[in-house]
C-alpha cells in the first residue's frame, strides 16, 4: 500500500466513530427528547412558570439537548469517513494507535478526527498540536512540537492499526 496522508483540513472520522455518533444521535432523538418533554410537562403541572425552578431546569436541559443534536447532525452531514484499508499501517494517520516517548514519559494515543477526539480516553485529534505533528510519521522518528506550555520532544515508538 502506498502512503496516503489525509488532508488535515477535512472533517475526518473513522467508520466506528461515525457509527457511535449515529447511535448517540438516535438515543438523543428517540429517548432523551421524550424524557425532557415529560419533565417539562410535569413542571408545567406545578402551575406558575415564572418562579418554577423545575420548569427552568427542564427548558435549559432541552436547549442543551437540541444543541447537541444539531452538532451531531452537522458532524454526520459534513464528515468524511476515512477508508482505513487504504492507509499504510506503519504511518500515523486517522485511526492509528501510537506509542510515543513524550519528554521521557511513555504515552499511548489513538489519532482520530476532531469529531471523535476524547483526550480522557486517549483519543487525540489530528488537528491538535501533537496529533497534527504525528500525522504521516513512522516509528523511530524524533521531532519537537509546540504545545501550550512550550516545546515537547517526541519519539514514535510504535504505530499500528487495530
Amino acid at each position: 500500500m502506498g502512503q496516503e496522508i489525509i488532508n488535515n483540513e477535512e472533517a475526518l472520522i473513522t467508520q466506528s466513530g461515525y457509527e457511535k455518533i449515529e447511535e448517540e444521535l438516535e438515543f438523543l432523538k428517540a429517548t432523551k427528547r421524550l424524557e425532557v418533554a415529560e419533565r417539562i410537562k410535569v413542571a408545567l403541572s406545578f402551575g406558575d412558570i415564572s418562579e418554577n425552578a423545575e420548569y427552568d431546569e427542564a427548558k435549559n436541559e432541552q436547549a442543551q439537548l437540541e444543541e447537541r443534536i444539531s452538532k451531531l447532525e452537522n458532524i454526520l452531514r459534513t464528515a468524511v469517513i476515512v477508508d482505513e484499508s487504504k492507509l499504510d499501517h506503519d504511518v500515523v494517520n486517522i485511526g492509528s494507535w501510537v506509542k510515543i516517548d513524550y519528554d521521557g514519559d511513555i504515552e499511548e494515543y489513538t489519532v482520530v478526527g476532531s469529531a471523535e477526539a476524547d483526550p480522557s480516553h486517549s483519543k487525540i485529534s489530528n488537528e491538535a498540536p501533537i496529533g497534527r505533528a504525528l500525522m504521516g510519521r513512522k516509528v523511530g522518528e524524533v521531532f519537537d512540537v509546540e504545545v501550550p506550555n512550550g516545546t515537547a520532544s517526541i519519539k514514535i515508538l510504535e504505530v499500528r492499526r487495530d
